[in-house]
């Protein structure tokens, strides 16, 4: 969450170095912390972590080598997304244009890292910082309610670093995945509000499309849920559905070592499987390139991807996630989890640029290398997903 402080860009009257943080520097920065904000205040054991072990890059601005603002930048592992986590000024130097050298330092550094977006959440009642970030090329995407500690919302922002992409993006909201075990659920959720804008998103749902989808056992815990069962849960709430999976067996099974789970699974699929046949719904055994997928994303389909989290979160689990754009390099992806032990919000899990070679290679799971993927769409005639402009 950007705290940013800065009340206004002024032309600097006095030489400004940005350098990257060490150690030494936390007093000040604590000090710096503590005469900026009010609420959500970092503590000095929070920037010790930031400072040592996260996956996060700290910039400190001096005048005549004393620190009177930072930066915070952190990166989100397997993608290109970078976060202006936080961003603040002492009050006694605000004058001087600060705010300013370290936005573009932290644009510098992002791109230093590959990433070609830069995202950030503000006060929304801190107009002053608002009004700097759209100076430097900031765009509102949304609102956050109720995000602040004292109930303020919160404005996100972003900056696209790499602007000749050109991406093409589809409006897909945002549903969080509230059970380690319904990404599949949350996935479909927000592809079929993206063709239906009534649709009310919810735990009741979630839920319910966890129950028909399920494949009842995973490698631990309760299961998560396959294609077969998505692709009815969402032709019974009057979409149109297109299967494509790599494995005419069963899914996941390889990662289970109790064979009667095994057989449990096997089960569940041949009933799933029965149902499908009988029902106007294209399944075909053949993976899905990302080319094609990205070709059916623009004839207006909201493709659903099994994909394995391990490049994101360093574990391998299956992992759903729904496809909102694409441009000459990139796949745009919802992460329907949201990883807050870490620090993580939502902002670090909404249209994440994913290589299209590393997606080639994510969009898999197991050692067999099984795929699957939904294509959603609504039937003819019916509204069409809002593009972004």
């Amino acid at each position: 969450m950007v705290k940013a402080s800065v009340l206004k860009l002024s032309p600097p009257n006095q030489a400004i170095t940005v350098r990257p943080a060490r150690m030494e520097d936390l007093d000040r920065l604590l000090q710096i912390e503590n005469l900026s904000f009010a609420t959500d205040r970092f503590s000095r054991r929070t920037f010790r972590y930031l400072l040592t072990r996260a996956n996060a890059a700290t910039l400190v601005a001096e005048v005549e080598g004393k620190i009177i603002g930072y930066a915070m930048v952190l990166f989100h592992r397997g993608t290109f997304l970078a976060r202006l986590y936080s961003l603040a000024v002492d009050p006694a130097c605000r004058s001087l244009g600060a705010g300013s050298r370290l936005i573009e330092a932290a644009e510098r550094l992002a791109l230093a890292h590959n990433c070609v977006t830069l995202r950030l959440e503000v006060r929304q009642d801190n107009a002053s910082a608002i009004r700097l970030y759209q100076q430097h090329g900031y765009k509102p995407q949304e609102t956050i309610p109720d995000y602040y500690e004292d109930h303020m919302d919160a404005l996100r922002m972003e900056k696209f670093l790499a602007p000749h992409l050109k991406p093409s993006l589809v409006r897909v909201p945002y549903y969080q995945q509230t059970l380690d075990f319904t990404c599949g659920p949350a996935a479909l959720m927000m592809a079929m509000k993206t063709l239906d804008p009534s649709l009310a998103l919810d735990r009741k749902l979630e839920l319910r499309i966890w129950r028909e989808s399920t494949t009842v056992f995973m490698t631990s815990g309760h299961g998560g849920c396959g294609p077969y069962g998505l692709a009815l849960s969402a032709w019974r709430r009057g979409f149109n559905v297109e299967v494509y999976v790599n494995d005419p067996g069963a899914l996941f099974i390889t990662s289970v070592r109790d064979p009667e789970k095994r057989e449990v699974m096997r089960l569940v699929q041949e009933d799933l499987l029965e149902e499908l046949q009988f029902l106007p719904i294209h399944l075909e055994y053949r993976a899905l390139g990302v080319e094609e997928l990205s070709e059916k994303f623009d004839r207006g389909g909201i493709p659903v991807v099994l994909i394995s989290s391990y490049r994101i979160y360093g574990e391998k689990f299956p992992h759903w996630v729904v496809m909102t754009g694409h441009d000459s390099s990139f796949v745009y992806l919802h992460d329907p989890y949201v990883d807050e032990e870490a620090g993580k919000t939502q902002t670090d899990c909404t249209n994440l640029p994913i290589l299209k070679q590393d997606f080639e290679r994510m969009a898999r799971y197991g050692k067999t290398g099984q795929k699957a993927v939904l294509i959603l769409s609504n039937p003819i005639g019916a509204i069409a997903p809002l593009a972004l402009t």
